[in-house]
């Protein structure tokens, strides 16, 4: 088992009488890839910017690689690199002086200055642009220089706060390609995301709902906590059908996904046998059913919604 290098005990934040990160605990191990996901609001970005030592935890502890986040926030800095939901780079800077600007700024030693430069815009694919400024660059190349700007001092962890919104699927692709190239050098990655196929990537995943930990595990893991496969039903016409199953007794939630109706109850196997015998719905047309593998999407639902999950006793003590 590797060794844990991001390690929290009951982290907390509150913002006067609300309750932003409550009681967090948990541990990361070197070289993961982690996705901490949640809704809007749930407190994943108060997380990480505690981590990070930019925000100061109200209650419990947390640590990267045995230094204190924020007792040792100084001295912490140069052991991680950190990417925020907003561009934060100098715009009228070109590429290649953003990055010696930030090899600076980590101390960097002066004789390795052009050594890293180089490398990360090969790494980045950025050599083409070392010349241009930063405002100028598409939003794919301006988050590659971000995440060039975070890993100059070659640090053992890597932030990312939803690095991916807003871009295109092509460039998505390309920085979980890099992000998987990263993460094979020994540098763990704590990545936030609400795109549940890049969830799928991660090695372990972490849910967060309300500012509380609800569960942690690996993508396999938790979609086994769904206990099965999940019932999908072809129904016409299947927008209107989406209200009809919602509201139909035992019925936790419906999901549509291509054209297709992902059913979410405690007993799908009975809901589906009293369909065959009698089938309620005179405005719509059964075309088939399938029993199909859930997905992350499918996980996420369930945790967020709080419907369809099989007890598991070392998640529901992570809080404790």
């Amino acid at each position: 088992m590797r060794k844990p290098i991001i390690v929290l005990r009951g982290l907390a934040k509150t913002f006067g009488k609300r309750t932003a990160v409550n009681r967090i605990s948990m541990s990361i191990s070197k070289g993961d890839i982690f996705g901490f996901l949640g809704a809007n609001g749930a407190g994943k970005t108060t997380t990480i910017r505690m981590l990070c030592g930019l925000s100061k935890p109200t209650g419990g502890s947390a640590s990267i690689d045995g230094l204190d986040v924020w007792r040792d926030r100084f001295r912490i800095r140069s052991h991680f690199g950190y990417v925020s939901q907003k561009f934060s780079l100098y715009p009228d800077l070109t590429v290649c002086e953003n990055l010696r600007f930030f090899a600076g700024a980590y101390r960097v030693p002066r004789h390795q200055f052009e050594r890293r430069v180089s490398r990360m815009l090969e790494d980045m694919n950025l050599g083409p642009y070392m010349n241009v400024r930063a405002g100028k660059l598409s939003g794919g190349y301006k988050q590659l220089l971000s995440i060039a700007c975070a890993l100059i001092h070659e640090p053992k962890v890597l932030f990312l706060d939803e690095p991916t919104a807003g871009l295109d699927p092509i460039h998505r692709h390309r920085i979980w390609d890099l992000l998987y190239r990263i993460s094979q050098t020994e540098t763990t990655i704590f990545v936030t995301t609400h795109y549940m196929d890049e969830a799928e990537r991660c090695s372990d995943v972490g849910f967060i709902q309300k500012g509380s930990l609800t569960a942690k595990g690996t993508p396999r893991e938790l979609k086994n906590r769904l206990g099965g496969d999940v019932l999908e039903l072809h129904v016409e016409p299947a927008v209107a059908a989406v209200l009809e199953f919602r509201n139909f007794p035992g019925v936790d939630a419906v999901d549509l996904r291509s054209g297709r109706l992902r059913i979410h109850a405690k007993e799908p196997d009975r809901l589906l046998k009293e369909w065959h015998q009698h089938w309620p719905f005179t405005n719509l047309r059964w075309l088939g059913y399938s029993w199909v593998e859930p997905d992350m999407e499918d996980v996420f639902n369930a945790f967020t919604l709080g419907y369809g999950l099989q007890p598991k006793a070392e998640l529901e003590t992570v809080n404790k």
